[in-house]
């Protein structure tokens, strides 16, 4: 017979550990007011606990905004890429309007390994 883990939404936990640290009951009486284990709780209290110091510091704020900003490079590098590329892609649609067909299969080769390198 196969155990069925229970979870629950993120609502719930700080809810069972503003109690917690409330300390008005024990760990027990709110475990079984909530339904849940004294070892699932006391978990939730450690991890809120260890969580805490972050809370109060810029670190977190710092990190996002360094990944905001390397998203944002990355956007501008994709874009300035697809800019050159449609540039490109324009030119030879133009271009091989004048071709012979010797030169157009030359052309084709020449996309077809450009494809391939990108």
């Amino acid at each position: 017979m196969s155990v069925i883990r229970k979870s629950y939404t993120v609502e719930f936990k700080t809810k069972v550990v503003r109690e917690i640290l409330r300390e008005e009951k024990t760990l027990s009486q709110i475990a079984s007011e909530y339904g849940t284990h004294t070892n699932v709780i006391s978990r939730w209290r450690d991890q809120a606990l260890a969580a805490l110091p972050g809370a109060f510091s810029d670190q977190l704020a710092n990190a996002q905004a360094a990944k905001e900003a390397a998203w944002e490079k990355e956007r501008e590098e994709l874009y300035a890429e697809i800019g050159k590329l449609s540039t490109q892609l324009a030119w030879l649609k133009k271009k091989c309007g004048y071709l012979t067909r010797a030169e157009m299969s030359v052309w084709r080769w020449l996309i077809g390994r450009m494809g391939n390198s990108l």
